[in-house]
C-alpha cells in the first residue's frame, strides 16, 4: 500500500516552498512517499523491566511520610532473583496515622508509590492501545499513572499532565515462568486513563499525548479503589515483572 502526502502551502511563504517542491520535480517528490506498514510499531513494547537492581535504579519511592505520615515502602529485588527471573518487589505498609507534633497539615493519609526518574527525552507510545502489567497482587487496588509533557495546562500544575486508572490485582494470582501461558497479565487501555490533578480526577477536555510520556507510577492507597478490593491501613505487596505498550487486535 502506498500512501501519498500532499502538502498546501498558502501566502508568500507558502509560495516559495510550492515553487521549491515544483522545481524539483515529480520524480523527486516521489520520494515523499512510503510504505504505511514500515511505520507501523511492533506489536508489543517493552517500557519497563524489573529484572535486576540496575532496573530498579531507574524508580524512586515516595509515601506520606514526606508530610508526617507514617506509611513506608521498598522496591527491591528477592535475594538470588537478580536477572531475567528477577522480580520486582514493591512493598511496605499503610498507615493513616500522622506524625505527632509534625509541621505539615494534609487532608489524606496512607499512600504509597514509585515512580520512574526523570530522563532525558520521552517515551513514544503513539501508535499503541494499551499498558500491559505483569505482576501478582495482594488483592489491593493499585493506581497505575501515566505522565505526559504538558500541552494542556491543569490547575495549578506546572510541570506534566497525569493521566490515571486502577489495577485491580487479585491475591490468588501468582507469577510463573514467562513461557507458561497461564500467567496474569493486565491490559489498561489508553482510553481508560483519567486526567488527574493531585489524584483527583479533573472535569476537563483533553486527550492524552501518548508520543510524549515522561514517566509512570504505580501507588497505593490505603482507601479507595475497586469493588471487592482489599482495603485499609496495613502491608501492602506487589510482584511486578516488567510494564509493556501494546498494540490490539
Amino acid at each position: 500500500m502506498r500512501l501519498w502526502v500532499i502538502v498546501l502551502f498558502t501566502g508568500y511563504f507558502g509560495i516559495q516552498k510550492s515553487f521549491f517542491l515544483y522545481s524539483y520535480g515529480f520524480s523527486r517528490i516521489k520520494a515523499l512517499t512510503w510504505n504505511v506498514e514500515e511505520w507501523v510499531p511492533p506489536a508489543e513494547k517493552y517500557i519497563f523491566k524489573f529484572h535486576s537492581k540496575e532496573d530498579l535504579k531507574k524508580w524512586h519511592l515516595y509515601s506520606d511520610s514526606e508530610y508526617g505520615g507514617l506509611s513506608s515502602a521498598s522496591l527491591e529485588i528477592p535475594e538470588g532473583g537478580n536477572g531475567s527471573d528477577g522480580t520486582g518487589i514493591f512493598s511496605g505498609n499503610l498507615s493513616v496515622n500522622i506524625s505527632e507534633g509534625s509541621q505539615w497539615k494534609i487532608n489524606r493519609s496512607g499512600f504509597c508509590g514509585m515512580r520512574s526518574k526523570k530522563f532525558d527525552g520521552f517515551i513514544d507510545l503513539d501508535g499503541y492501545d494499551a499498558i500491559a502489567l505483569r505482576l501478582r497482587g495482594d488483592g489491593r487496588c493499585y493506581i497505575s499513572t501515566i505522565y505526559t509533557e504538558n500541552w494542556v495546562n491543569s490547575p495549578g500544575q506546572a510541570e506534566d499532565n497525569s493521566w490515571q486508572a486502577f489495577v485491580f490485582a487479585p491475591k490468588d494470582n501468582c507469577l510463573r515462568p514467562i513461557s507458561n501461558r497461564s500467567v496474569k497479565i493486565y491490559q489498561i487501555p489508553l482510553a481508560r486513563y483519567l486526567p488527574t490533578w493531585k489524584g483527583n480526577v479533573i472535569d476537563v477536555e483533553m486527550e492524552m499525548n501518548p508520543g510524549r510520556v515522561l514517566g509512570m507510577s504505580l501507588s497505593v492507597n490505603a482507601e479507595g479503589g475497586a469493588v471487592g478490593a482489599k482495603s485499609g491501613a496495613g502491608d501492602f505487596r506487589v510482584e511486578i515483572d516488567w510494564i509493556k505498550a501494546l498494540r490490539l487486535p
